[in-house]
Order: structure tokens, then C-alpha cells, then sequence
């Protein structure tokens, strides 16, 4: 029996998995071919390589991509100021005449929008179901970043928030089924239907994610993209309030802050017991040489990817309460949540000092991630919602 077609369009070609946003894409389009054609059109600041494309291929049953230069969208977010920068910039009449031809060949029952960036682009593609994975909130996720950005960036962070937050409602109508990442996102989606809103999270790839034996050279870890600015605002605050105060206990202290394109604020923070690392070909390895991993995640928001996978490698965490609220695990049992640099360093002084808590620690907190977060359970939910829309 042939399998219904689903269009999936994504801003960014979702391979390698160095962003949050190219990792849930990747795991959904995985899961979801077990039910779907799926035909992939992705926008891409680069040529996709033909590595790219082969990591995409066994799992897809057509790719098209469309690469946009900065001078389209710079032409573009000037032609569309009523749209968030961030809509516009994605968005060119190039793509779009791409997109077109490549949905008039494949002929797709459905379309899955992965982020509100593509969400100008599905609407002028037909289908009988159309789903948007908002994934994250990004008007909050913007608000946060404007109260903490330097005051030049306050106007223009305040001016995306506001047309953020319309879109993000405006865009609801364009779908007939919708998807977020947590609880806490889906309470800032400001539209009448919110509560028709399905809570996907992000799972963990168990086959690739497991404890490792290994030399545990560091302390303590951070990870995540580097140029990503709630990233860097962990990785500043990791290095300068939370690990000078571990060494002040612990003199010969180790720290590893480990992701892809770090910028020079985090590259300067290397020395003293501080190790930068950038892109790694097996981000396993930094989780594997590292003792305690802290995420004291101050203005992001969705489902934090690098704590799950630290969890499921049996690596024990400290984390912020923000970024515990889309996680839900349990303080004391899971792993430790932390308000202040000296709670954080604490928590990570009782995790080096009593192993048995540590171990305890360890195994509950792979434990909660083994029950709560499968890719094969969450996808589950999105293939029978689509499938149920389309053959009503």
C-alpha cells in the first residue's frame, strides 16, 4: 500500500545536527518515513553538500533545496517589513518558485512546517492537512534576549518581539493541526485554539547516546552552538561566576565549554582550567571525559537537547529552573536545579565528593529520560494526528 506524501519544509537543511533546530527536524523526518513519503525542501545559507544529502537520503523519498544569499534577504526583510526579520529573511520569490515546482511534481497529501519561518511558504502550497511545528515560542524566547542584550539591541529585539507575537497567532490559521515543543511554549502561543496545540518534545537518540567508558578529564562541562546568544550567556556566566568559585574550593578544577562556531567572547574565556572547544566530528566524547554537566540556561526557552543526552550518557546535571521547566525533572532525584553561582558550585561539590550520590543521580536521571523522552513515541502522536486529518 502506497504511503501518503508529506511535503516537510525546513529553514535550514537539517544536516549535520550542530542546532536544536536541525536536530528535531532530522529525528522527525526519520520517524516519520515510517509512514509518509517525505519530500524534503530546505532553505540553506550554503550549497548543500553531497555529504548533506546523503545523510538525508534513506529517509526521504525526493530532496530539493534552495540556497538563499544574504543580498536576497536583505531585499527581502526590506520588501516585507510587516513581517518579523526573521519570517522575511527566510523568504525569498526565488524559493518559493522552487518550492512550487518541486510540490507540483510530488503531488503531497500533507505539509509539515517545521518553525514559523516556513510558514509563508505553506501557505501557498495546497494540501489537505497542513501541521506547523512552532518547536519553541520565539516572541519569548526574543523578549528574553532583549531584556539581557546591550542597549543598541534593545530597539530592534523589541520591534522583532512585537511582530513575533502576531505572527506566531496570524500563523495558527494557516494550519489545521499544531505542534510545540513543551508546556511552557505552548503557554505563550496567544490564540483562542491554544489548548488544540499537541506537546511534541524532542527525544534522545538511545542507539547513539549511551554511557561510555572514559577518562573523566573535566569537572564540569557546557555545551551547545556558540554563536547562539542564550549559549553564550551560559558559557560566560559557566566560566566567570560558576567555575571561580568551584576552583576557590577546588584548585585544580576542570571545565570544558564544547560547540560548534564559538566567537571570540567565548574563545577568550579558554585558560586557568577553562578548555574551548568547537565543532566535534562525536559531541559523545565531551560528555564522556566530563564529571558533572551544568546547562544554567538564563534566556532561552523549548527543550534543552544537550541535557537530555548528558542524562542518557549517565552524566549528572545541574541546570537552571528555566532550563527545567520544559524538562520536568524532579530536584534532588533527576538531577539538581540551581538558582545561584554558589548553588550551582554546591551542588556540583556534593557530585564530586559522594559518589553514591552521584551514581544515584546518574541512574535516575537516565532512568526519567528512558521513560519520557523516545523520538518513535512523540512521532507516534504527529502520524496519527495527520494521518486521522487525512482520511476525514
Amino acid at each position: 500500500m502506497k504511503k501518503p506524501g508529506l511535503l516537510f519544509l525546513t529553514s535550514r537543511f537539517p544536516y549535520p545536527l550542530e542546532k536544536g533546530d536541525k536536530l528535531r527536524a532530522y529525528h522527525l523526518i526519520r520517524h516519520l518515513s515510517r509512514n509518509f513519503d517525505v519530500y524534503l525542501f530546505a532553505i540553506n545559507e550554503q550549497p548543500v553538500s553531497d555529504s548533506q544529502l546523503a545523510a538525508l537520503q534513506p529517509w526521504c523519498a525526493a530532496i530539493e533545496t534552495a540556497t538563499i544569499s544574504k543580498a536576497q534577504s536583505a531585499v527581502s526583510m526590506s520588501m516585507r517589513h510587516h513581517l518579523p526579520f526573521q519570517i522575511a529573511y527566510f523568504y525569498t520569490n526565488e524559493a518559493m518558485n522552487k518550492l512550487e515546482r518541486f510540490a507540483n511534481t510530488v503531488q503531497p497529501d500533507a505539509i509539515f512546517c517545521h518553525l514559523i519561518r516556513m510558514a509563508e511558504y505553506a501557505c501557498r502550497i495546497p494540501a489537505k492537512v497542513k501541521a506547523l511545528d512552532y518547536m519553541d515560542a520565539f516572541a519569548v524566547g526574543m523578549e528574553r534576549f532583549r531584556e539581557s542584550s546591550s542597549w543598541w539591541m534593545k530597539g530592534p529585539a523589541h520591534i522583532e518581539y512585537k511582530r513575533l507575537r502576531r505572527y506566531e497567532n496570524k500563523a495558527f490559521g494557516y494550519f489545521n493541526y499544531h505542534t510545540i515543543i513543551s508546556e511552557q511554549d505552548k503557554g505563550h502561543i496567544e490564540h483562542p485554539l491554544q489548548a488544540q496545540i499537541d506537546v511534541v518534545p524532542n527525544g534522545v537518540d538511545f542507539d547513539f547516546f549511551h554511557p561510555m567508558e572514559a577518562i573523566r578529564k573535566y569537572d564540569i562541562l557546557f555545551t551547545g552552538h556558540l554563536s547562539y546568544p542564550p549559549n553564550i550567556a551560559s558559557a560566560v556566566y559557566t566560566a566567570q561566576e560558576i567555575f571561580p568559585l568551584l576552583q576557590s574550593q577546588r584548585p585544580r578544577a576542570t571545565c570544558l565549554i564544547a560547540g560548534a562556531e564559538p566567537v571570540q567572547k567565548v574563545k577568550s574565556l579558554e585558560g586557568n582550567g577553562i578548555t574551548i572547544k568547537g565543532w566535534m566530528d562525536d559531541i559523545r566524547e565531551a560528555f564522556a571525559h566530563s564529571r558533572v554537566m551544568v546547562a544554567p540556561m538564563l534566556i532561552s526557552i523549548g527543550l534543552q537537547n544537550k541535557i537530555l543526552q548528558a542524562m542518557i550518557m549517565k552524566i549528572p546535571c545541574v541546570i537552571s529552573p528555566m532550563a527545567n521547566n520544559a524538562l520536568g525533572a524532579r530536584h534532588g532525584e533527576h538531577l539538581f536545579v540551581a538558582e545561584t553561582p554558589e548553588e550551582y558550585r554546591d551542588y556540583i561539590l556534593r557530585l564530586l565528593n559522594d559518589q553514591e550520590l552521584y551514581q544515584q543521580l546518574s541512574e535516575s536521571g537516565y532512568q526519567y529520560i528512558r521513560e519520557h523522552f523516545s523520538w518513535e513515541h512523540h512521532t507516534d502522536t504527529i502520524t496519527q494526528r495527520i494521518l486521522g486529518l487525512l482520511t476525514h
